[in-house]
């Protein structure tokens, strides 16, 4: 008895908290031009005549210029625009109103404080009104991410990419499946339930069994996009690799622009990793200085930085690997097989060929130093399509890089397209892969022989519908029905 009480308790003070009208800062903190105060919730038009006036009466949508007050005192806070969105057209799909007051932290704090005196208001919690548009179906789940990726877009294709998924890119393509899903699922179970003693078409099992199939691919092409969506919304995990003194450092500060790593005449200079993320022509590279790679060294230090070298090596999305290239010169490395020779010769025995140069990621290979061969020798060296000829000691010589490396970081990202929205999250492509699985267990082991009872092959659907409902945040166990009322007209 005690037990059910807490509960009632607990359930009764949930519902008072989500029932609360909440109010916030909208707008980043400190001093600047306008502050956005946002109040949502079913008080929020009492908590807008209390600060404006009771006199006042707002049109829906329209900016008004008041002055805002303190209720208690009548006391003027500030003087800015004030704009009503009546629930459902708003936000969050509740009350709402806005102060757009000037942002001063004075001001901020003044306002705050008396919305916080009103009888029903609360300080909302991070991510509450986002929150409550998805309780109010105004967004899924998918739509949320990609407004918490708007927030956090630092680069063009980032932004390009955020905003197609919050307007609804990946919703619009998720809930096509969903519906299709649904619809074979219903038509499944009208089969199982109603064949023998209503007119249901006997073609039913095979047309579903198709569209299934044409879902399967579909949903498989979407998840075998080599993770564009995810490294883009991540940044490009590129490091940058080689021997001491080969050049890396020097490449990485040439490229960023600016001094990020420590350079020196003497090799093995870098001993840790270093990371910095930059904006290369709208795409986000995570940059990764490494230290360089040799088979002896009697540093601990050193040792240390080649271990976790190799490390992010192993994780990264490109590989930069700079070798030297009057080195390779002096070798006569002049075709491709010369240059895999090379390698083996030279990186096998860091256990990294087989793990860099044989994976199936992508390593572009940079010849250093080209400044130190002559013209005829840079000429032969530049024949071998798999490497790039640079100067960091001359722009010009970076210039075929650059171009090249542009080209490769769209191959990894991709283009944000509207009519083919990509993956940027890993929950997404594991639910989609367990879709998929289910949907090739009933594809597989359907028929009659192998499920007498074919209840248990409408199970292998359902799961399936659930994968991607947990995607977009609708899980519903009554829309199946809904849909074989209407497909079959049962029972009229």
């Amino acid at each position: 008895m005690f037990l059910n009480r807490i509960v009632v308790v607990a359930a009764k003070r949930y519902m008072s908290e989500a029932n609360a009208t909440i109010f916030a800062l909208s707008s980043a903190y400190g001093k600047c031009g306008v502050s956005v105060i946002r109040v949502s919730g079913p008080h929020t038009r009492e908590a807008l005549r209390a600060i404006v006036g009771n006199k006042n009466d707002f049109k829906a949508r329209v900016a008004y210029l008041r002055a805002l007050y303190r209720p208690e005192t009548t006391e003027m806070i500030d003087k800015g625009l004030v704009l009503w969105f009546p629930g459902p057209s708003s936000y969050t799909g509740e009350d709402c109103c806005e102060f757009q007051v000037h942002g001063s932290t004075a001001v901020i704090a003044a306002l705050l404080e008396n919305l916080g005196k009103l009888p029903g208001l609360r300080p909302a919690v991070p991510g509450e009104f986002t929150r409550r548009a998805f309780i109010n179906n105004k967004l899924d789940l998918t739509e949320v991410d990609g407004l918490a990726d708007l927030i956090h877009a630092e680069t063009e294709a980032q932004r390009k990419q955020a905003l197609l998924q919050s307007s609804g890119s990946l919703s619009r393509l998720y809930g096509n499946w969903r519906k299709v899903l649904i619809r074979c699922a219903a038509h499944l179970e009208a089969y199982i339930d109603f064949a023998e003693d209503e007119n249901i078409e006997d073609d039913v099992i095979t047309n579903l069994t198709n569209d299934l199939k044409a879902v399967r691919e579909q949903i498989s092409d979407h998840v075998n996009d080599q993770r564009r969506g995810e490294i883009l919304r991540d940044g490009v995990r590129t490091v940058i690799a080689g021997a001491p003194n080969v050049g890396k450092s020097s490449f990485l500060n040439l490229v960023c622009q600016r001094e990020v790593s420590i350079v020196t005449e003497i090799a093995g200079t870098t001993r840790d990793i270093i990371e910095l993320t930059h904006n290369f022509g709208g795409y986000p590279v995570r940059f990764t200085d490494t230290a360089g790679l040799r088979l002896t060294t009697q540093d601990q230090v050193e040792l240390e930085g080649i271990k976790r070298a190799k490390k992010c090596i192993q994780q990264a999305d490109l590989i930069l690997f700079l070798l030297d290239a009057w080195e390779l010169n002096k070798y006569q490395v002049h075709t491709k097989q010369i240059l895999d020779d090379y390698l083996k010769k030279h990186y096998q025995n860091l256990d990294l060929h087989e793990s860099m140069l044989l994976a199936p990621r992508r390593v572009q290979f940079i010849a250093n130093k080209a400044d130190l061969l002559n013209p005829e020798e840079l000429q032969i060296m530049k024949k071998i399509p798999e490497l790039i000829c640079i100067s960091c000691k001359g722009n010009g010589e970076v210039k075929e890089f650059l171009n090249a490396f542009e080209n490769l970081l769209k191959e990894l990202c991709g283009t944000p397209l509207a009519e083919a929205p990509r993956l940027s999250h890993v929950r997404y492509r594991q639910l989609l892969e367990q879709c998929v699985q289910h949907m090739t267990l009933f594809l597989t082991n359907y028929s009659p022989e192998i499920y007498k009872d074919m209840a248990i092959s409408a199970q292998k659907l359902r799961q399936a519908i659930r994968c991607i409902e947990i995607i977009i945040g609708h899980v519903s166990t009554d829309n199946i029905l809904d849909v074989v009322f209407k497909d079959f007209c049962i029972g009229k």
